[in-house]
């Protein structure tokens, strides 16, 4: 039997991340190869041409999988019956910026979205929030559509997630695949705490621990963390560009998995709204270990967590606080 088409909502779609995006979504590696879509894609009304131009394109690749293209700058149209809601539309730091001005941008930008979700989408309407700050726009996304489970508002960390592995396959020279459970800890920022204390990497004699074999603590309590915590930057300063496609992929990434269920033994790593777990303050939106089953995620329990890890999640929570206190005075 076919299935009936799930409707994907894309916002910011004229911008470089959803150019990326949506020809990957129509082609199944979201969803899956059998499942059709509709895709919604919204952006802001001085975009609309640019908008109309990615719908001419999304036409002429004539995807078997994409049944239909609703491409508006109307946040109610976008939002219409929608069952997964990917959040790329945002207020980017200027030069010159304080963070509170991009925060005050972000936060009416959020809470009106949230409105609309709230109103329009299907009811069990999982949303990924990829935007800047990611964290933070997911909690008033969260605040402002209350009717939507909080288990089912979530952040990007899955880039950081797999920049992790990335650096590791490329430090043992073994293939990414054969790479996983790194954990991406709290904020998607720079104070993001990349973790291979449970990694494994798959080898001829069996699963070896990645600290085992990479043989050299300095380099993965030092470079590598900053590495991972830099990344974007320093693909800014390649492209002169932020990082669009591996974004693209790990939305894909993180929907997938947990629509479809992460592998056995396997977890990834998803910003959800904190319930103490960790000792992490319950109330954020903070990037944890997480497997998913059912359409379900849950947090893996029972990691253990060293001194120096400790202070790192800690200093991401402190973060993210911070932030969040900035959000709300921002509201007032």
């Amino acid at each position: 039997m076919a299935k009936d088409p799930v409707r994907v909502l894309v916002t910011g779609a004229a911008g470089q991340i959803g150019y990326a995006l949506v020809p990957m979504i129509a082609r199944g590696v979201m969803l899956g190869p059998d499942q059709p879509v509709i895709l919604h894609m919204l952006d802001i009304p001085p975009a609309a041409e640019a908008l109309n131009g990615v719908k001419m394109e999304l036409v002429d690749a004539a995807f078997p999988l994409l049944k239909g293209v609703v491409a508006t700058t109307d946040v109610a149209e976008a939002c219409a019956g929608v069952s997964v809601a990917v959040m790329v539309g945002g207020f980017p730091r200027k030069e010159g910026m304080e963070r509170k001005d991009v925060m005050t941008k972000n936060v009416s930008i959020y809470k009106s979205q949230a409105s609309a979700l709230e109103q329009h989408a299907a009811p069990n309407c999982k949303v990924l929030v990829v935007a800047n700050p990611a964290n933070t726009n997911a909690l008033i996304l969260k605040e402002f559509a209350p009717s939507i489970p909080a288990k089912n508002i979530t952040c990007l960390t899955r880039l950081d997630h797999n920049r992790a592995l990335g650096q590791i396959s490329e430090r043992l020279g073994v293939q990414v695949s054969d790479v996983k459970n790194a954990i991406i800890w709290g904020n998607h920022s720079s104070t993001q705490y990349p973790d291979v204390n449970h990694a494994t990497v798959k080898t001829s004699a069996g699963e070896k621990p990645v600290r085992q074999l990479v043989a050299d603590d300095a380099w993965l309590n030092g470079e590598f963390i900053t590495t991972v915590q830099q990344r974007g930057a320093a693909i800014i300063k390649a492209r002169k560009l932020s990082s669009a496609l591996s974004a693209a992929s790990a939305a894909c990434d993180h929907i997938r998995d947990w629509v479809l269920g992460t592998p056995e033994g396997t977890w990834v790593s998803m910003g959800v709204y904190s319930d103490g777990s960790y000792n992490v303050p319950a109330g954020l939106i903070y990037s944890f270990p997480v497997t998913c089953k059912n359409g379900e995620w849950s947090i893996v329990q029972g990691r253990s967590i060293d001194e120096f890890s400790r202070k790192k999640m800690d200093a991401t929570a402190a973060e993210l606080s911070e932030e969040k206190d900035l959000a709300y005075s921002c509201l007032s």
